[in-house]
């Protein structure tokens, strides 16, 4: 892991609040023990929420800001909650591959095809439930 991710997760670690840009195409998934977290543009991350974070990556050009007032926290608390719930949605369909295809349409949806493409299997195998090999899988006849 690159020194600029180990300050990242040491900030969050120690439970400081940072805010993901919201005006960038950008965000974090947050590795925990059994399952990672996508946080998103205009999201809190840090705080008790995350003190158990194992490892981060980024998505896109990752630009994380410190909110300056409780507004601010208070909206990027809301914007996490809506990145939650837009996960938890995927997570509800019964079928892996269904998850699988959804995750990786709705993060091309969200970022681009070479942003995707860069991101470990693993990473979208932990934000819905699935293995890595079901994401490799439906990668590959995507592709085909």
């Amino acid at each position: 892991m690159d020194s600029q991710f180990d300050d990242i997760l040491k900030q969050i670690q120690s439970q400081k609040l940072l805010v993901v840009n919201p005006r960038r195409k950008n965000g974090l998934i947050v590795y925990k023990k059994y399952h990672a977290e996508f946080v998103g543009p205009g999201a809190i991350v840090g705080g008790q929420f995350d003190a158990n974070a194992l490892a981060v990556t980024a998505v896109g050009k990752l630009s994380l800001m410190v909110p300056q007032t409780s507004e601010q926290r208070r909206q990027a608390y809301k914007m996490r909650r809506q990145w939650v719930k837009l996960t938890k949605q995927i997570t509800d369909n019964p079928v892996p591959t269904e998850r699988a295809r959804v995750i990786l349409n709705q993060f091309e949806h969200w970022f681009d095809t070479d942003t995707v493409a860069q991101l470990p299997d693993e990473a979208f195998a932990l934000l819905v439930g699935v293995l890595p090999q079901t994401i490799r899988k439906v990668r590959y006849s995507e592709l085909f």
